[in-house]
């Protein structure tokens, strides 16, 4: 039996056939994360169209798992359904 499935390949997450994304959600106040501007910080936005989306829930979990470690939460992974242009 097959475990690995070509869309979630990590060695190439830029060819995620799946239609499913991740965003960072902000539990205090419902906002999700972002990265803006040429020193690539983090900034809370509104809108998951604006936010930095994650092709893996892994990778999503990874991130708001040091974000949170650093005190820079509570964050949680919340899955985006997400149309590719």
């Amino acid at each position: 039996m097959h475990f690995w499935a070509p869309e979630i390949d990590p060695s190439h997450p830029m060819d995620c056939t799946q239609a499913e994304r991740y965003a960072l959600k902000r539990l205090s106040d419902g906002t999700f994360l972002a990265i803006a501007g040429e020193d690539q910080r983090l900034v809370d936005v509104d809108s998951t169209s604006d936010a930095f989306l994650f092709h893996t829930h892994e990778a999503a979990l990874r991130a708001a798992t040091e974000l949170n470690r650093d005190g820079r939460g509570p964050l949680d992974v919340v899955k985006i359904e997400w149309e590719p242009a």
